[in-house]
């Protein structure tokens, strides 16, 4: 028998493709066809529809956050007022202006992003801790803007925002909408695998690795810094759009520091610089509490204490995660994840 043993490629095109093997495309179109059929098998289960809903959102944020924090090494503190801002002005255009969700999500995006490229700003002289202090102002401004500008965003009463609707379908139940988030969220992913293999994505890179050789070889610093604000800030606005036409009204509590600080460590535990990452970082910090919140009800005619207790166990738990994965798995459960893929390639041998 027969085993081959190398790299077989013999054109850049083959070198660049993100499904490099038959076996590999297999599993995407297993995974399709799963995530297709999931709804359906699903379907008399409103609560399992909703907690899959929640992580397709989760996902595209995640996913713009990690193009600016994992790729670009700029930390940001205000990703979930970021979100808050797509969120309002969709439905500010849907309600005001009378615009169609498509148009309203495409245009909630490109507002964030220039509300993320003007408090990217700072980016130019700060960097570290710094910059993430400065995009923690943001986040504590935009929250002042979402409560006090009442006109646009309804203030502490919040923002009821129709259901999202294309071509004469509306979107207004959990089945339904599971097939619009499902297709957002492939374009994003899609979208962000993309673009870091592009020239800004090799420019994101640089200047995360190397800053100071990165603009000695010509690389515009600050341009791709206002830029990787930009993409970033435009999918939490597509995000945040999703989630207000799905939840169907918005308050600023919705958005504050700890949905930042939740997103932040979503790309801590998934893998910082890694598409794949985000998703399953994504995807583990939603299922955390609703896993807590099952096992606390499981427990709760023995212990009924853990039901008062249960926000305070959840934070502490969100913490005890992040500390573990950063002294035991500091590059997340990407870095898991291809260290198994790994050892099948080898398998059974052990070199």
């Amino acid at each position: 028998m027969t085993i081959k043993c190398g790299v077989f490629k013999t054109t850049y095109r083959d070198d660049a493709a993100i499904w490099q093997t038959k076996v590999s495309r297999f599993w995407l179109a297993l995974l399709l066809t799963a995530l297709i059929a999931f709804p359906f098998v699903f379907q008399g289960s409103r609560y399992m529809l909703y907690v899959v809903n929640s992580v397709l959102i989760a996902v595209i944020a995640t996913v713009g956050l990690n193009i600016l924090t994992g790729f670009t090494g700029q930390i940001s503190l205000g990703h979930g007022a970021f979100i808050g801002v797509g969120a309002y002005a969709s439905g500010y255009f849907m309600i005001k202006l009378g615009m169609p969700f498509i148009a309203c999500t495409v245009a909630a995006g490109c507002v964030t992003a220039i509300v993320g490229m003007i408090f990217g700003i700072p980016s130019l002289r700060l960097k570290g801790l710094y910059l993430a202090i400065a995009t923690l102002a943001a986040q504590v401004i935009l929250e002042f803007v979402f409560v006090r500008w009442r006109d646009v965003t309804g203030g502490s009463q919040g923002l009821m925002v129709p259901p999202a609707a294309i071509g004469g379908i509306t979107f207004n139940s959990d089945f339904k909408f599971y097939f619009l988030a499902l297709g957002f969220t492939i374009l994003a992913v899609m979208l962000a695998k993309n673009i870091v293999r592009t020239k800004p994505g090799r420019a994101f890179m640089a200047i995360r690795d190397r800053y100071i050789s990165a603009e000695i070889i010509g690389i515009p610093i600050f341009r791709y810094k206002l830029m990787s604000f930009g993409i970033s800030s435009f999918f939490a606005g597509v995000a945040g759009s999703l989630w207000a036409h799905y939840i169907g009204i918005i308050t600023p509590e919705h958005f504050n520091v700890m949905i930042s600080i939740q997103y932040l460590s979503m790309i801590i535990i998934g893998g910082l610089g890694s598409i794949y990452g985000s998703i399953l970082g994504a995807i583990f910090m939603t299922l955390l509490p609703e896993a807590l919140r099952l096992i606390s009800g499981l427990f709760s005619d023995q212990y009924p204490v853990l039901i008062h207790l249960f926000g305070a166990i959840r934070e502490g738990i969100f913490g005890l995660v992040i500390i573990l994965f950063l002294i035991f798995e500091p590059d997340g459960l990407a870095a898991r994840w291809k260290t198994i893929q790994n050892y099948w390639k080898l398998w059974p041998f052990s070199y």
